[in-house]
């Protein structure tokens, strides 16, 4: 064996000896990640204008789910859910669906559901009215920003606290 095929060999060997990090999804006591909203259907709402509230997030069946970066995600429709399986780094939210701007400021926090923005064909969402105000004051940034921590924050354990604040439904519909 040539010397840079062993190189090759041990190159492989080592990055296979290694998981990659990936980070925990957050789920919430409903046992669904993004509390059992459908995160498809966000992408077929209208937005609103920054410094204006989202339209309500569309809640998933039970019958609808599909597992994905360890957690249970549930969906509108069959439809909805085919669409998740076959590309869910489209349509997941941003860091593992904790508050964005938690995430800009250093720290995986809870995120609600029905405080989201679609920037750039990607999903964020935030933990409460307040801080989506400040999330709003310089979404570019924040973004930025967020990233960056990622990097350093995403091999972290998930949020294991609930959502304050919130005034949703949690879990999916189960008819």
């Amino acid at each position: 064996m040539s010397l840079r095929t062993t190189a090759i060999a041990l190159t492989l060997l080592a990055g296979s000896a290694f998981p990659a990090f990936a980070g925990d999804q957050y789920v919430d006591s409903s046992g669904y990640a993004v509390s059992g909203y459908d995160v498809v259907a966000y992408f077929d709402l209208d937005q609103n204008p920054i410094g204006s509230a989202q339209p309500a997030a569309v809640r998933g069946n039970a019958a609808y789910t599909v597992e994905h970066n360890g957690a249970k995600w549930a969906f509108s429709s069959a439809e909805n859910r085919d669409k998740f399986a076959a590309n869910p780094d489209k349509y997941a939210p941003q860091y593992d669906g904790h508050c964005a701007y938690g995430v800009a400021q250093g720290g995986k926090v809870p995120a609600n559901p029905h405080l989201w923005r679609i920037v750039d064909g990607k999903l964020y969402l935030n933990i409460t009215k307040n801080v989506v105000g400040f999330w709003e004051e310089d979404v570019p940034g924040n973004i930025t920003t967020a990233t960056t921590n990622w990097n350093t924050l995403e091999a972290n354990a998930a949020s294991d606290r609930e959502i304050p604040q919130y005034d949703g439904v949690i879990g999916p519909v189960t008819n």
